[in-house]
C-alpha cells in the first residue's frame, strides 16, 4: 500500500512510524511533515488546509489510503474531500468531527443522550456571560467553542479571573472565532485521564489508558500548553472505571453520534475526569492526542493498517486490540518560552543517540532541516523523548535518561512528568 498522511507533528511522527513497521506499507508520504518524520516517509510540501492539493497528490500517487491526523483539516472536511474524490480516507468526516469542533455540541450531545459531563450553560452574549458569573460558583471552568490549539480552556479560581477571561475569549477574540461562543460549565476535581479508541461507527475498540501533563511548569502550573508529556497506562484506571465507562459512556456516544446522523469512523479520544461521583466526560477529541500517541503506540502489538481499515470498512468487531504489558513514559522537550514567545533554528544535536535502542524512541513536534541540512528547532514544542520499562516508574526513569541525550539552546522541559505515579 502507498499511505498520506496528514500533518507534521510528534503525533503523526508516532503513526507514521507505526505505519512504517507494518508489512502492508510499501511507500509512505507525510504532508507537509518534519525532519523526524523524513526519516520514515517522504515529506510532501502541502499544507494540513489545502485540499485541492492533498487530492491531487492522492491521485497522482495512487495513494490507497490517507490517515488525516490534525483536527483543523478533520472539523473542515478533509475526509469529505478525499471521499468526493473516490479515494479512501482515514478519520471522521466533518459532521462527526464536530464531536470536537464545537465545545456546545458535545456538550448537548452528553445531555441528551445521559453521558455524565459536568453542568454547563453556553453563552454567545459576552454581556450575559459576565451576568451569568455573578451568580456561579468558583472555581470555574470556560472553554471556547471552537478549536484552540488544544489551549480554550481556561480554569478561572475566583470572579475577577473569571471575567477577565471572558473578555480574553470573546471580546479580544484571543483564539480568534473560537471565541464566538464559549461553554461556561462547573468546576470538576479528580484525577484526568485520557482513553483513546477506535470506532467504525457502531463498533468502539478501546486503547490502553494514558495521563497527559497540560501545564507548562514543574507543579501543574504555568499556562496550558498542548501537552509537556505523558504516561500510560494511567493506574488510576482501573477495571472499575473501565467498567463504567464502557457502560455510561463508550459505547453511548458512539450510538449518540450514530443517531444524530452523524456516523463517526475514526478516533476518539475521551478526556476523563474521575469525580467522586465517578467518571465524567470532560472533552472530547476526534482525532489522536498529541503527545498521547507517542506513548500508547509503542505499547500496541496490532498493524495499524488493519485497524485504519476496519474502521473505514465497519469490521472493527473482528479485531482483538492488544498491548504490551509494560508502561511508557513521554517527556516533551520545547523551546524556553513555550507557550507564548519562543525562538526557532537551533540546531539539534543528539539524535543519532536513539538509533538502534531497543524501548527508546524521539519524537519530531516541532523540527524541519536547515540550508546546510541540519537538524534544527522550528516550533514550541520541538520533541517528544519517550522511552518504555516494565513498570511506569522504570519507564519514566529511562525516559528522563534519554533526554539527555540529546541538546539544543534554549531547550525546556518539565521534571515532574508522571508525578502521579508515586502517589497511586
Amino acid at each position: 500500500m502507498k499511505i498520506l498522511i496528514v500533518g507534521g507533528g510528534g503525533r503523526e511522527h508516532a503513526i507514521a512510524w507505526k505505519l512504517a513497521k507494518s508489512p502492508k506499507v510499501e511507500k509512505l508520504y507525510c504532508a507537509p511533515g518534519n525532519a523526524g518524520i523524513a526519516e520514515v516517509a517522504e515529506c510532501v510540501n502541502i499544507g494540513v488546509m489545502e485540499f485541492d492539493k492533498l487530492v491531487a497528490f492522492a491521485k497522482e500517487h495512487e495513494i490507497d489510503l490517507t490517515v488525516v491526523a490534525p483536527d483543523d483539516p478533520l472539523a473542515a472536511g478533509a475526509v469529505d474531500a478525499f471521499e468526493a474524490a473516490g479515494l479512501r480516507a482515514f478519520g471522521p468526516r466533518a459532521n462527526a468531527a464536530i464531536l470536537e469542533g464545537s465545545k456546545a455540541f458535545s456538550k448537548d450531545l452528553m445531555k441528551k443522550y445521559g453521558i455524565p459531563t459536568a453542568a454547563y450553560e453556553t453563552f454567545n452574549d459576552p454581556e450575559k456571560a459576565l451576568a451569568y458569573l455573578e451568580t456561579a460558583k468558583m472555581p470555574i471552568v470556560l472553554k471556547a467553542d471552537g478549536l484552540a490549539l488544544g489551549k480554550g480552556v481556561l480554569i478561572c479560581k475566583d470572579l475577577e479571573e473569571a471575567k477577565a477571561g471572558v473578555k480574553t475569549l470573546m471580546m479580544d477574540k484571543q483564539f480568534g472565532s473560537a471565541g464566538d461562543e464559549i461553554v461556561i460549565e462547573e468546576f470538576m476535581t479528580g484525577r484526568e485521564v485520557s482513553v483513546l479508541s477506535f470506532v467504525d461507527g457502531k463498533t468502539i475498540k478501546i486503547m490502553t489508558s494514558a495521563q497527559d501533563h497540560k501545564r507548562a511548569k514543574d507543579g501543574d502550573q504555568g499556562l496550558n500548553t498542548g501537552g509537556m508529556g505523558t504516561f500510560s497506562p494511567s493506574p488510576f484506571y482501573t477495571p472499575e472505571v473501565d467498567a463504567f465507562c464502557k457502560e455510561h459512556i463508550y459505547q453511548k456516544t458512539v450510538d449518540a453520534m450514530k443517531a444524530e446522523g452523524r456516523e463517526f469512523k475514526g478516533i476518539i479520544f475521551f478526556g476523563l475526569m474521575l469525580t467522586a461521583d465517578g467518571p465524567k466526560v470532560l472533552e472530547y477529541n476526534a482525532r489522536f492526542g498529541d503527545p498521547e500517541t507517542q506513548v500508547v503506540l509503542p505499547r500496541m502489538k496490532n498493524d495499524l493498517v488493519d485497524l485504519f481499515e476496519a474502521c473505514i470498512d465497519g469490521t472493527l468487531d473482528q479485531i482483538e486490540l492488544e498491548f504490551e504489558d509494560n508502561a511508557a513514559v513521554c517527556v516533551v522537550l520545547a523551546s524556553a518560552g513555550y507557550p507564548e514567545h519562543y525562538e526557532k533554528g537551533f540546531e539539534i544535536r543528539g539524535l543519532e543517540n536513539f538509533r538502534d535502542k531497543e524501548g527508546y524512541y524521539v519524537f519530531h513536534a516541532g523540527s524541519k532541516f536547515d540550508d546546510q541540512g541540519r537538524v534544527v528547532t522550528n516550533g514550541g514544542r520541538v520533541l517528544g523523548v519517550t522511552a518504555t520499562g516494565s513498570n511506569l516508574k522504570e519507564a519514566r526513569a529511562n525516559a528522563y535518561k534519554a533526554t539527555e541525550w540529546i541538546d539544543f539552546d534554549n531547550k525546556y522541559m518539565r521534571h515532574d512528568i508522571g508525578h502521579a505515579i508515586d502517589e497511586a
